[in-house]
């Protein structure tokens, strides 16, 4: 993940891929047991919240493939 776009005690602090150019991109947030993603193109709009379980699943599934044929 690359840079930091905010963050306080009760906010996530979110971060976006260094290869992220188009502003078109996923930010991940991270607060507490909690990951958070969202678009980058929609700072201030909803976001998901997953568990780290379910976000590592997540992670796992993309290297995988599993959302090739999407």
């Amino acid at each position: 993940m690359g840079d930091v776009v905010c963050g306080s005690a009760d906010e996530p602090k979110w971060h976006r891929a260094a290869l992220c150019e188009g502003g078109q991109c996923l930010e991940i947030g991270i607060l507490g047991e909690f990951v958070m993603v969202r678009k980058s193109t929609d700072s201030g709009g909803t976001w998901v919240t997953l568990s780290r379980d379910e976000w590592h699943a997540f992670v796992v599934g993309v290297k995988n493939g599993e959302f090739d044929e999407i």
